[in-house]
């Protein structure tokens, strides 16, 4: 490695005296507790979906999911979600809350171009490749079940 001038170690002195240090610890409990209430109200939405809605613990996921993701939509919409994801960080984004933040939010910065091309052309700029990867993933998981259970592998 070069050796430093003067100069330069002057400069990384004085950059290291200003430098903000982060507050790690701070904020993995804040992405804790705020990706932990989104889980919180997630599993709310499908305890209603069970007793109310007659579905079982195993049909109770989809709809969650899309209410979970519709929420989050209507959040973004109201620009609260932006707020929480400076407060809490990745504890706004791992949640699938996080994918619907990902749609709405490229729909609304491009709405000015109108419905079309604006809102409809650049919605899933974003999260359109998660659909596709998590699509193409489902497809080959769902072969590799299958031939699985046609070897007797599994039952």
């Amino acid at each position: 490695m070069k050796k430093q001038s003067a100069s330069q170690k002057a400069y990384q002195d004085l950059a290291a005296v200003h430098d903000r240090k982060r507050p790690v610890l701070l904020n993995c409990v804040k992405a804790f507790l705020v990706g932990g209430l989104i889980c919180a109200i997630g599993q709310a939405v499908t305890v209603v979906f069970v007793l109310y809605f007659s579905f079982t613990e195993q049909t109770a996921g989809n709809p969650t999911v899309s209410v979970m993701i519709f929420l989050a939509m209507i959040v973004t919409g109201l620009g609260l979600y932006d707020r929480l994801g400076q407060f809490a960080g990745a504890g706004s984004a791992v949640p699938v809350t996080g994918f619907g933040n990902a749609i709405i939010s490229a729909a609304i910065e491009h709405k000015t171009e109108g419905y079309v091309l604006g809102v409809g052309g650049n919605m899933f700029k974003l999260a359109g490749s998660v659909i596709v990867f998590g699509v193409v993933s489902a497809f080959f998981l769902a072969i590799i079940k299958t031939l699985l259970i046609q070897w007797g592998v599994i039952g």
